[in-house]
């Protein structure tokens, strides 16, 4: 019976041995690969992100409205197929498209200078 208990004590260790052995893997992984800073850098974009296209719709599309007098950039469309009394509308939004690629550069500008300014870009020229 002295044995049986030496057996398991060993299986068991080898199992915490495994589990410290991935544990120690995954935290190598997290530091080698920088998954934090990915992940800070994922949260800053989504919040940069929320916040240019909130200007863009509260402010710059209402500028465009203005010189266009009065019509919205989200409204403008190519129709293809005009509708009729069995079918709808068939038509392409490039206004939408339009705002959409304005929201797309103004986010890529602002990441860009939050990581200019808070010099993130030297950060990862030393970790060389």
């Amino acid at each position: 019976m002295a044995t049986k208990p030496a057996k398991k004590s060993v299986a068991a260790a080898a199992k915490v041995a495994n589990v410290k052995g991935h544990a120690g893997g995954f935290m190598s992984f997290v530091r080698e690969q920088g998954v934090v800073g990915l992940a800070v850098g994922l949260a800053i974009g989504t919040a940069a992100g929320a916040s240019v296209k909130v200007i863009v719709d509260q402010f710059i599309s209402p500028i465009v409205a203005l010189m266009t007098r009065g019509i919205d950039l989200n409204s403008l469309n190519w129709v293809i197929v005009a509708a009729d009394g069995s079918s709808k509308e068939v038509a392409i939004g490039w206004g939408a498209i339009l705002s959409s690629v304005i929201t797309l550069l103004a986010t890529a500008f602002v990441v860009y200078q939050i990581v200019h300014i808070a010099k993130l870009d030297r950060i990862d020229k030393k970790k060389d």
